[in-house]
């Protein structure tokens, strides 16, 4: 039926104060990619050595202007730089990844590494120490895993007295890390078990956790008290988290969200496009 005049009056006033409140919703809503991930669930770092062909400050700039919190990897040497930028190192260096804590060969070199990366990181405030089991040579997993557990247990107490974590990485053994002992969630979830300490973690790849088991959000609920660090990357190629490859990144992200997890995620893949762009458009897409 067609409106009157004051209908008509009536029904422009009512779309009017529903624009304007509209509008309102939105105003102050982020906008840019910074803003995003500023606002996001969970806080975002990258991964340097991606990005080797940017020189060191030229990526720490890129992280202030995308809202990314810090780097990975990063050797104490460079930390200067880090704090020129008002970043952190969310993952210090130590170890080898073959040469690992699995072999009691390996412990006097793997333990005073990992000394001295809890030493340098706790001297800044900072958080979190990589190590790794190494590759198996032969040994069963379940004499690797009570070596682990022994070495570890040498070396937590300075980390919990520094107030640092010491993360082992779960890595695939498949594709890119051949031999590699820590290739299983549930092995990596049973040595924090045995290790017994707060300071003694997992770093949770998602990329490599794929390739060895996926299930990857159930098991990021399940688990989660295990896991204290996250990475990233696209599978299959382990590059940009695009359309091309086969894991849903904001639902993951908001599973990760929903355990409370209050440590960082680092994007991690190898960028085959502008690598600002492309590491913009990850972060974007983990701002949930």
């Amino acid at each position: 039926m067609p409106l009157n005049r004051r209908e008509l009056i009536a029904s422009s006033a009512v779309l009017a104060v529903a624009g304007a409140a509209s509008a309102d919703h939105h105003e102050g809503e982020p906008k840019t990619v910074a803003e995003k991930a500023k606002a996001g669930r969970v806080k975002q770092t990258v991964c340097q050595w991606c990005y080797s062909k940017t020189p060191l400050k030229e990526l720490a700039q890129w992280c202030n202007d995308l809202g990314l919190v810090g780097m990975d990897l990063i050797k104490p040497s460079d930390f200067g730089v880090l704090k020129e930028y008002g970043l952190v190192c969310s993952m210090t260096p130590s170890h080898s990844i073959g040469k690992g804590l699995n072999d009691p060969a390996n412990w006097d070199e793997c333990l005073k590494a990992i000394n001295e990366a809890v030493e340098a990181t706790a001297a800044e405030g900072w958080k979190n120490v990589i190590c790794f089991s190494g590759n198996r040579r032969g040994m069963d997993d379940q004499v690797g895993l009570k070596n682990c557990a022994e070495a570890l247990r040498k070396i937590t107490p300075v980390a919990e007295e520094a107030g640092v974590t010491i993360q082992m990485e779960l890595l695939n053994s498949k594709v890119n890390h051949a031999d590699y002992m820590c290739d299983k969630s549930s092995w990596g979830v049973e040595l924090v078990k045995e290790v017994a300490s707060d300071s003694f973690r997992l770093l949770y790849d998602i990329y490599h956790m794929q390739i060895m088991e996926g299930d990857v959000i159930r098991t990021i609920e399940d688990h989660h008290e295990s896991f204290g660090h996250y990475h990233t990357a696209g599978n299959p190629g382990r590059h940009e988290l695009d359309d091309t490859q086969e894991l849903q990144y904001p639902p993951i992200i908001r599973a990760i969200a929903d355990t409370g997890f209050d440590g960082f995620l680092g994007q991690e893949f190898i960028p085959t496009k502008d690598p600002k762009t492309s590491l913009g458009n990850a972060v974007e897409l983990c701002s949930v």
